[in-house]
C-alpha cells in the first residue's frame, strides 16, 4: 500500500504563509535599506519645522580617525580623538564637542559611542537625536535618573533637567536641558525647550519625522556618504549663504561675477558633505532640471575664481572637481587643499558659487 501523504492542517499552511509574508517583509526592509545612508535615515526623523540641520556620523568619525573608544574609553583618550576630529574638520558640525568629556563620564554616551547625530534647528525649537548602538538607552535612563533629571511621567513624556543642574554636572551644551528616550528606535533626543520636545515625542505638530521638502530631500539624496554635512532648507540656504550678507564692495563684485557667469536660480535645498577619505560633496537642489542644468555651468565657473567675502580665491581652498546636474540637483565635488577646512569655512555665508 503506498505511503500516505501527510495533509497540512488549514491552520499550519496560514501560519506557513504568515511566517513567509513576514520574512519576505522584512526582506524588502532589509533590501530597500541597503542603499539607505545614515544622513538619509537622520534626516528620515527631522521635524517638520526644522530649517537648518547639523549631521555627524560619529561612527564613521571613529573608522576615519581609527579609533576604537566605547562608552567605557577614558574621557581623555575622548578629548584626544576629538583633537584630532577637529584637525581633520570632521568634528565642526556637532552640538556635542564641548560637553563630550562630561558626557562620557556621567551620560553613558558621548562621541566615543554614539552612532551618528542631527542637530535641527527651526523658528520653533531645536532639538539634537543622537543614534545610540542597540540596548544603550537603558542605561542611559538609570544614569539620569542619578544625576537629578525628573523621571517622565509616562514612556512619551520628557526627562526634564534645568539650568542650575546643568551647571552643576559641568560643561554640558544646553541642548542637553531635556532629554526624551526612545529605546526601540535606539534614540536620544535634546533640547533646551521642554515643551517643543514634549511635542516632538508625543507626534504633535510640528512632529518628529515630519518634515516634508522635496529640495531638501533632493540634496540629501545626492550628498553622498558623508562623515559630516551641514543640511539647509532652500529658504535658509538663500538666506545663510547669500552674498547680500557681504560687505557694500564684496556684494558688488559678486553680482558682477554671476552676471558674467550667466546668472544663477534660487535654491530649493542644499548640502555639504564631507565624504570618507577627505573629499566634499556639494548638492544644491532647483526646481527643475532646466534651472539646474543652466546652474551647473555657471555655478562651476563661479567656484573656479574669485571668493569675494571669503577672501582670496576658491582655487585657494579646494580643487574643483566634477559639477554637474543630476535631475534638478547640481553635484559639485571639492577635494580641500592641505590644511584647509572646506565644511568648516564654507557652510556659513557669503558664498559665491551656492549663493541665490
Amino acid at each position: 500500500m503506498p505511503a500516505r501523504r501527510k495533509v497540512l492542517g488549514p491552520v499550519v499552511a496560514l501560519l506557513i504563509v504568515a511566517v513567509l509574508a513576514l520574512g519576505a517583509v522584512a526582506g524588502w526592509r532589509w533590501w530597500t535599506g541597503r542603499d539607505t545612508t545614515d544622513l538619509q535615515r537622520a534626516m528620515a526623523l527631522a521635524p517638520a519645522d526644522g530649517e537648518r540641520f547639523s549631521f555627524t556620523d560619529w561612527a564613521g568619525v571613529r573608522a576615519e580617525l581609527d579609533s576604537d573608544l566605547d562608552a567605557d574609553s577614558p574621557t581623555d583618550e575622548v578629548a584626544a580623538m576629538l583633537s584630532e576630529a577637529f584637525d581633520a574638520d570632521l568634528g565642526a558640525t556637532s552640538a556635542l564637542v564641548q560637553s563630550a568629556e562630561v558626557l562620557q563620564a556621567r551620560f553613558g554616551f558621548s562621541p566615543a559611542s554614539v552612532e551618528w547625530e542631527l542637530f535641527s534647528q527651526g523658528a520653533a525649537g531645536a532639538v539634537v537625536i543622537l543614534r545610540l548602538p542597540d540596548d544603550a538607552v537603558e542605561d542611559v535612563a538609570d544614569r539620569l535618573a542619578h544625576l537629578g533629571y525628573d523621571e517622565p511621567a509616562g514612556e512619551t513624556d520628557v526627562w526634564t533637567g534645568s539650568d542650575t543642574l546643568l551647571a552643576g554636572l559641568g560643561s554640558v551644551t544646553p541642548e542637553l536641558t531635556h532629554l526624551a528616550l526612545d529605546a526601540d528606535r535606539g534614540l536620544v533626543l535634546g533640547s533646551d525647550n521642554a515643551d517643543y520636545l514634549r511635542g516632538l515625542v508625543e507626534g504633535d505638530d510640528p512632529g518628529l519625522g515630519g518634515l516634508d521638502d522635496d529640495g531638501l530631500d533632493a540634496a540629501v539624496d545626492h550628498a553622498g556618504e558623508p562623515v559630516a554635512a551641514a543640511v539647509y532648507t532652500g529658504d535658509h540656504a538663500c538666506g545663510a549663504l547669500a552674498m547680500s550678507q557681504a560687505d557694500p564692495a564684496d556684494a558688488a563684485e559678486a553680482d558682477r561675477l554671476v552676471d558674467e557667469a550667466g546668472g544663477v536660480h534660487p535654491l530649493t535645498g542644499f548640502a555639504m558633505g564631507l565624504q570618507p577619505g577627505g573629499d566634499v560633496r556639494v548638492a544644491m537642489a532647483l526646481e527643475d532640471g532646466d534651472r539646474a542644468r543652466a546652474d551647473a555651468d555657471a555655478r562651476a565657473t563661479l567656484a573656479a575664481g574669485p571668493a569675494p567675502g571669503q577672501g582670496g580665491e576658491f582655487a585657494d581652498r579646494f580643487a574643483l572637481g566634477r559639477v554637474a546636474a543630476e535631475g534638478d540637483v547640481v553635484t559639485m565635488d571639492l577635494e580641500p587643499a592641505p590644511g584647509s577646512y572646506v565644511l568648516s569655512d564654507l557652510s556659513t555665508g557669503p558664498v559665491l558659487f551656492a549663493t541665490c
